[in-house]
């Protein structure tokens, strides 16, 4: 057996039955017992998020907008255009159906990791606000090991698969689609991503405020485009969705229902690293807004894994499918290229993911570090660490556009599952205050509205 081999193993036992029950039933759980507040309230979450934007004389340091656009610059990343296509490879098309229901579940999960991180938020030494998994876990659970042991593995887990996976990215389309060498390409990437760090969250709060909607839109327009263009076949790809998700016949290694669980395994693993919903990531970015109650921050922020995963994911799972370009044997983002440029004209496509691919990677290194700074704060509780820690991440940032990264993925999924594990405990330990808090804020909004 290979390294690589070994690392696909462990990988598959971290995200085995057990961890892919957990998340999935959290989500559900929470879905349950907050009435499906997903669906009751979507629509004025968006109208909170990108019309309102922000509330008068609260606390905080970002706007709602500022807060939902760093979270989404940390999610909408490679996860949207190759970790989407690494999953139908893997999986089969039914893994899509499994990125939907991680999403939808998981837009209960975001919200109440929002309404938890806000709750339960600090300011530090430096006048900025702090909260998070570590925050609600040591204070609302009492279980400052499960915290500790959550800000260690974030540390490290944002600055490989949020950095140097996303580097290396940048790098690759880059280099494939003008020639530019690596080398020139991380260094650039590192300096500017230095710069905006350097100016801590409001800088990279402007930043993802403008840089976040402009490439999301462009990646949404050009997907709608393609399927504008093949339009007669999407309902063929819907069936072929349903029948994947729950059929045995893509069996594995001979056993049967090994196609299903393969579906389910890289469906729920490729959901939850692309929209984080379960890793409490939301609740540090949520930490941050100006609000005046737990509760409309959370609403604001579950939007963020609809936008992500229910909308840019399934964009990308459609274009794939729907071209024809899973007969190319290709993966990742190459995959993704390939299918843009069947659909569209070929360079209009690939210069669509050439352009989208860089752009997605590098708001995914701002948000990321952020969400690392945190935590290493809350490890050491010394503002100086931090320093530190962005000379090392915008070195890491240029190592890993020079780097060949074959085992990331792998180790991705070890540690997003090791930061999930801690969190979600956290989440079913502090669900009567979720339910709490949401229930004492409708009823006083309720009342207020009949006065």
């Amino acid at each position: 057996m290979t390294f690589q081999d070994a690392l696909n193993t462990a990988a598959d036992i971290f995200w085995g039955p057990p961890m892919l029950i957990l998340v999935t039933g959290t989500g559900l759980f929470l879905s349950i017992r907050l009435r499906g507040i997903q669906f009751q309230k979507l629509f004025s979450s968006l109208y909170m998020a990108f019309i309102i934007r922000r509330e008068k004389n609260a606390q905080g340091d970002v706007t709602h907008f500022q807060a939902l656009m760093t979270a989404l610059a940390a999610t909408v990343g490679t996860g949207n255009i190759a970790g989407v296509a690494t999953a139908i490879v893997s999986g089969g098309p039914g893994a899509l159906l499994w990125m939907w229901v991680t999403g939808l579940v998981g837009m209960a999960t975001k919200f109440s990791e929002a309404l938890l991180g806000v709750k339960f938020r600090i300011m530090d030494p430096n006048g900025e606000m702090s909260g998070g998994p570590m925050y609600y876990l040591s204070q609302g659970l009492n279980q400052r090991v499960l915290a500790t042991l959550f800000s260690f593995f974030a540390v490290f887990s944002f600055l490989v698969g949020g950095n140097l996976v996303q580097s290396n990215s940048i790098a690759d389309g880059l280099q494939a689609s003008l020639g530019i060498p690596p080398i020139w390409s991380g260094l650039g990437t590192a300096v500017a991503s230095g710069i905006v760090i350097l100016g801590g969250i409001r800088s990279i709060a402007r930043v993802t405020a403008t840089l976040v909607p402009a490439m999301i839109l462009l990646y949404i327009l050009a997907g709608l485009l393609v399927l504008t263009l093949n339009w007669q076949i999407i309902p063929v790809i819907f069936l072929t969705i349903l029948q994947e998700a729950f059929s045995p016949s893509a069996v594995v290694g001979g056993i049967a229902g090994a196609g299903v669980l393969r579906a389910i395994r890289y469906g729920v693993a490729r959901g939850v690293m692309s929209n984080e919903s379960g890793l409490g990531t939301a609740g540090i970015a949520a930490a941050a807004a100006q609000t005046n109650h737990p509760v409309t921050q959370a609403m604001v922020s579950m939007t963020q894994t609809f936008i992500d995963t229910i909308i840019v994911c399934s964009i990308t799972g459609f274009v794939i499918l729907g071209t024809g370009a899973l007969e190319s044997n290709t993966s990742g983002a190459a995959l993704t290229a390939k299918a843009f440029s069947l659909g569209l004209p070929a360079w209009q496509g690939e210069m669509i993911v050439a352009l989208c691919l860089p752009l997605f990677a590098f708001s995914t290194i701002l948000g990321a570090n952020y969400y690392g700074e945190k935590s290493l704060k809350y490890l050491f509780g010394n503002v100086r660490f931090v320093s530190y820690y962005r000379i090392i991440w915008v070195f890491i940032t240029f190592l890993g556009a020079i780097l060949t990264l074959e085992t990331v993925w792998a180790l991705s999924d070890m540690m997003i599952a090791a930061m999930a594990l801690p969190n979600l405990i956290g989440l079913l330990g502090l669900s009567s205050v979720i339910i709490s808090e949401t229930r004492n804020y409708f009823s006083n909004l309720t009342a207020s509205l009949k006065t």
